[in-house]
């Protein structure tokens, strides 16, 4: 069967994956763009997770010749198929931090005249989002001294897209209604259906952004994007976005705050979108469902060519290091554990820990993904031997997935 046959009835039956995408479009794609040496590194390693190019295990039985073989995953935080269990272990952690008070869920929103300049370089996606993080969290501090009295605890969550995967800067934060005295031993209840007024919230932090912006424009640490080019433009476009309403949504979590932890778990170890919501990929067009946001949330379907896609998924890549969830106030990463702890004993609740258990095994998530005993063999019950499988380096002939992506090759403007 030729080979595009072959893919073709592939799509068909089985289902398309992110790798898939890149692997077929990634070197049209990468033909056409100059790309960061940071974008080519995730898409190499979103090819290769879970191939033999990585490596793996090979389980294989004496007795009948059953064999199986389980590949490495590359464990790049922008993957798909990875950090199941680094998402479920950040879950737990945080729901066994919940007190027994309402929460809020808040949401800080950049306007999109500002997409072009986060966009532009690495150097600027790190100052202005650091900017969104630092402006979101001490508009909360502020108003949990000033209305509460208090020290407040959150944690926020970046996100960079909408649904359709163009550029939507905005970050999710929990927040507990109420805060703790200065001296800690005190806690002071917040309403349960209202915490801090929107209008403020959405001043406030419009404002904090704004001045940030223009210390960063002043002092030259930005790299000027369209728009942004000369200090009148410059000017300009920062008077247009003081003029702007921004706002701050500010709500009880419909579900609770542990559905809430359920919903923001889902793309703190991934970016962008699941493999399940790529539903084909037919003659370089790639389609994939969203839900409409303005339409009640409606479940609709977007089909974009194979490039475009593959450019709207590195837009979300982020810089490397960069944190993607911060803690703030009692809730900060030093005293975390000591502080809601405390809080715990002062509300009347006893606390929890998670059990000290070893990182569990590949077998242990076969047996529990996919329903395999790791251990025998499913023809014959024979226990199984394992053997270690070297990875292949992308370049050698090996590799059933030979691709430019595999190797980083300079490239010149397009």
């Amino acid at each position: 069967m030729p080979a595009e046959s072959h893919l073709k009835s592939r799509r068909h039956t089985d289902q398309i994956e992110l790798a898939d995408i890149i692997r077929e479009h990634g070197p049209v794609f990468l033909s056409t763009q100059t790309v960061p040496a940071r974008h080519l590194k995730v898409m190499r390693q979103i090819v290769n997770c879970r191939t033999e190019v990585l490596g793996g295990h090979r389980h294989w039985c004496a007795r009948c010749g059953y064999q199986r073989f389980v590949y490495h995953s590359c464990r790049n935080r922008h993957c798909p198929k990875c950090q199941t269990s680094a998402k479920e272990a950040w879950r737990k952690a945080r729901q066994l931090e919940l007190l027994p008070v309402p929460y809020f869920h808040n949401v800080f929103t950049l306007p999109h005249e500002l997409n072009a300049l986060i966009l532009r370089c690495e150097l600027n996606q790190r100052q202005l989002l650091k900017l969104l993080f630092d402006s979101a969290a001490s508009t909360l501090l502020e108003f949990g001294r000033r209305e509460l009295g208090g020290k407040v605890g959150f944690t926020m969550v970046l996100h960079t897209w909408d649904q359709l995967l163009r550029p939507h800067f905005h970050v999710h934060c929990l927040i507990a209604s109420g805060a703790v005295d200065k001296d800690g031993k005190r806690w002071i209840a917040g309403g349960s259906r209202f915490l801090f007024p929107v209008r403020g919230l959405s001043k406030m932090f419009q404002g904090k952004f704004l001045d940030g912006l223009r210390q960063l424009l002043d002092k030259g640490l930005l790299k000027p994007a369209y728009g942004f080019e000369t200090i009148i433009k410059q000017r300009r476009i920062l008077r247009q976005l003081y003029k702007k309403s921004w706002v701050v949504y500010s709500k009880p979590p419909f579900a609770g705050p542990a559905r809430l932890l359920d919903y923001l778990s889902r793309y703190t170890h991934r970016v962008a979108i699941s493999n399940s919501r790529i539903k084909g990929l037919e003659n370089g067009q790639v389609n994939f469902t969203y839900r409409d946001r303005c339409d009640a949330g409606l479940k609709k379907s977007c089909t974009l060519p194979a490039e475009q896609f593959i450019g709207r998924f590195l837009t979300h890549v982020l810089p490397t290091g960069f944190s993607r969830i911060r803690h703030y106030g009692y809730m900060a990463n030093r005293d975390r554990k000591r502080n809601v702890e405390a809080i715990q004993k002062l509300l009347g609740v006893r606390p929890q820990s998670l059990p000290k258990t070893e990182p569990d095994p590949i077998e242990g998530w076969l047996k529990q993904l996919v329903g395999l005993c790791a251990e025998h063999c499913p023809c014959c019950g024979e226990h199984l031997t394992v053997s270690e499988i070297s990875g292949a380096l992308p370049s050698t002939k090996t590799s059933n997935h030979p691709s430019p992506i595999a190797q980083p090759r300079k490239r010149g403007p397009p």
